[in-house]
């Protein structure tokens, strides 16, 4: 599909990363149609603003969808009273449906006519798209037709867009990444040596690979802008959700404390548990991702979280 058919990008969700698309979409310099509640959001000129699921889907060919994963299951049910095979949804969500462990791609298949659906994945944060700064960010979707479309809505000369097939892949490297950025935080604010904290890392990104390859994805996915590239970025970025509410844990936070003092939804923690006992189901080791579930949880504390990782061979 051409730049010239994609006609105006539709962006569903009006949070923050919603209205970073919008204004990636609109720096690109393609017509945007919002669709938000949030009526007092400010907005790139020329972006029209809409609460109209209708009016969405007949102004929109390509629909990114960015709500929270709790509410995607509703929101892709009302969508697919509006919208036909033709279209093309492609979701930035991170994060798993609390549903179990369901992809959030199967959700939008499963609510919606729509067979042609994606995913965003990868290092660029919503204030990086918002402030026109420098970045790249993945797209996965299994037809080559979507992942074009992205790259023509989405890049500019600030926003480099890379393709990738491995949908399943790259939605459970986004997802654990998250959960890895939960633990970089901790170990942050725990004082550990950078040498320690990069050995926990690249260990529990082994973890998450051999998790993610017996969900269906790729292991090398987790190699790549999806997992370890955003994980790299974060480990320059202070303020991402996850590894604020990371460093308050590790400050001694209760996890309600932390989740409001945070003050934006976070994935990872509901996330834990359900991926802990996928991996023990499967008989796959995760000595990391185990302790960081048993400090949520609030079975150990620092020290002997870290004493036990200590003592962890392989």
């Amino acid at each position: 599909m051409s730049a010239s058919e994609l006609s105006t990008v539709g962006v569903l969700g009006g949070g923050r990363w919603g209205l970073a698309l919008v204004t990636a979409a609109s720096r690109a310099g393609r017509a945007v149609c919002f669709c938000t509640r949030r009526a007092e959001q400010a907005v790139p000129e020329g972006v029209s603003v809409t609460t109209d699921y209708r009016v969405l889907s007949r102004s929109c060919t390509l629909i990114l969808v960015a709500t929270p994963s709790d509410v995607v299951r509703d929101v892709a049910r009302q969508l697919g009273d509006e919208v036909d095979g033709s279209h093309f949804l492609v979701h930035g969500i991170r994060g798993l449906s609390g549903e179990g462990l369901v992809p959030v791609s199967a959700i939008l298949r499963e609510e919606t006519p729509c067979r042609r659906v994606g995913a965003l994945a990868g290092p660029a944060v919503a204030e990086d798209l918002v402030a026109g700064r420098p970045g790249v960010i993945a797209v996965a979707s299994r037809y080559p037709e979507v992942t074009q479309a992205v790259s023509e809505a989405l890049g500019s000369p600030t926003l480099r867009v890379y393709p990738t097939s491995d949908l399943l892949g790259a939605e459970w490297a986004s997802a654990l990444t998250g959960v890895l950025l939960l633990a970089l935080g901790y170990a942050r604010a725990s004082g550990l040596p950078p040498a320690l904290v990069a050995g926990l890392l690249t260990r529990a990104t082994h973890e998450c690979s051999r998790i993610g390859a017996a969900a269906g994805g790729e292991e090398k996915t987790f190699l790549d802008l999806p997992g370890i590239g955003d994980l790299l970025a974060a480990m320059g970025q202070t303020e991402r959700p996850e590894v604020r509410l990371g460093e308050l844990l590790g400050q001694g936070a209760s996890l309600e404390d932390a989740r409001e003092r945070v003050g934006q939804r976070v994935e990872a923690p509901m996330l834990v548990p359900r991926v802990v006992a996928f991996a023990r189901e499967r008989r796959l080791r995760a000595p990391i991702i185990e302790t960081l579930g048993a400090v949520l949880a609030g079975r150990l504390g620092r020290d002997e979280a870290f004493k036990n990782l200590m003592e962890f061979k392989g």
